[in-house]
């Protein structure tokens, strides 16, 4: 497993940007799949976007794609969800999470290794 670490949440308003950082440390970054995903109170963890071992591959939910950008530097060990035209619905707590595979999951239970989460919300 990785130890993941996020930053970057806070509060805007709707039509704003935020980019999130998951740091991570303990194991190979390069040869893990990264996730993001989101939950909102009293709603289940749902999937964002996630991205390769290589950073080649990138795949986000219908509800974010056009809008939610991943990318990963191997080299800095570090993983970042850019948000771009945020939407009030677009309000949970974020959380990074990782895993060794050759595919690209989007499934929460798929993922051993998670960070704490950071809280986005946006306001109307």
């Amino acid at each position: 497993q990785v130890q993941l670490v996020e930053s970057g949440g806070g509060l805007v308003q709707a039509g704003d940007s935020l980019r999130l950082s998951c740091a991570a440390s303990g194991r190979t970054f390069s040869n893990y799949v990264m996730g993001w995903f989101r939950q909102a109170p009293g709603k289940e963890r749902e999937f964002v976007c996630a991205i390769n071992w290589s950073g080649g591959v990138t795949y986000c939910a219908d509800s974010v794609k056009g809008r939610f950008t991943i990318s990963k530097d191997n080299a800095k060990n570090t993983v970042y969800l850019q948000m771009n035209s945020l939407k009030p619905e677009d309000t949970a707590v974020y959380y990074c999470a990782a895993v060794l595979s050759l595919s690209i999951p989007t499934t929460a239970r798929y993922y051993d290794s998670w960070g704490q989460g950071t809280q986005v919300t946006v306001s109307s």
